[in-house]
């Protein structure tokens, strides 16, 4: 594992815990050569998931095209990169106790803005905007008006 800050491939584990969702390990480091502190997260990858896209078509799950969505609909918002890390976690999760092998794309982007929704509203909506693919400014109007409906507890 190397250092996000001087690159070195020297570091050591500092702590180590099971994440909430206890499908992964989040890891404390400390670089050995420059001393900074950082977070990593270990989890299972499994290389025979399919996604199932709206057009029938299969393709093999990347987990780095599911984060690079996520982070693109977070820029420059308040979330860092342990949230967005869990919330990748807990969507993997919550996918695989779902489904066997194949995934559809739908269920992936409605998990992914069930979270995105808690974390951060700005995040959810820039990403619902795309997955959604909103035809005119009123959907993305009544998409808005949504969040702003009182919470119900039940």
């Amino acid at each position: 594992m190397r250092c996000p800050k001087c690159r070195s491939a020297e570091t050591k584990v500092l702590d180590t815990r099971t994440a909430k969702n206890e499908t992964s390990i989040r890891r404390r480091r400390q670089c050995l050569d420059c001393d900074a502190r950082f977070t990593t997260v270990e989890e299972v990858l499994r290389g025979d998931l399919l996604v199932v896209k709206r057009d029938g078509r299969r393709e093999d799950f990347d987990r780095a095209k599911m984060l690079g969505g996520i982070k693109k609909a977070v820029q420059k918002r308040p979330v860092d990169f342990m949230q967005i890390e869990m919330l990748v976690a807990d969507v993997m999760a919550s996918l695989e106790k779902e489904f066997d092998q194949e995934i559809p794309s739908k269920a992936i982007g409605e998990q992914i803005m069930v979270r995105l929704k808690q974390i951060d509203q700005i995040a959810y909506v820039r990403y619902a905007s795309v997955y959604k693919d909103f035809r005119d400014i009123s959907e993305l109007l009544e998409e808005i008006d949504s969040l702003k409906q009182p919470k119900s507890h039940a």
